[in-house]
């Protein structure tokens, strides 16, 4: 696995650590409710996973429209990347 993926793995994790925190914390308190996260929290943990799932499958970094890279630039902001910069401003 190369650096770029080992440093989206770890920022991953993360945030998948304190998102799902989140939730346990809320648990207790909203035993009664739906669920303690969001519907953001909910899609971005989804995303979490999902790129975790491609970085443990050796899928990270390419996009999943266009097979093509996404940049390093991009992952690194946002490692949850599904697709290249071209194919992401194609679905707006």
């Amino acid at each position: 696995m190369d650096m770029l993926a080992r440093e989206a793995q770890e920022a991953l994790r993360k945030r998948s650590q304190r998102l799902r925190a989140r939730a346990l914390a809320f648990a207790d308190e909203l035993a009664a409710e739906a669920g303690a996260l969001t519907e953001s929290e909910r899609q971005e943990l989804s995303a979490i996973d999902a790129a975790l799932a491609r970085i443990d499958g050796g899928e990270f970094g390419n996009c999943a429209r266009c097979g093509g890279a996404i940049g390093r630039h991009r992952l690194r902001a946002i490692p949850e990347a599904r697709h290249c910069l071209t194919c992401s401003a194609a679905e707006r």
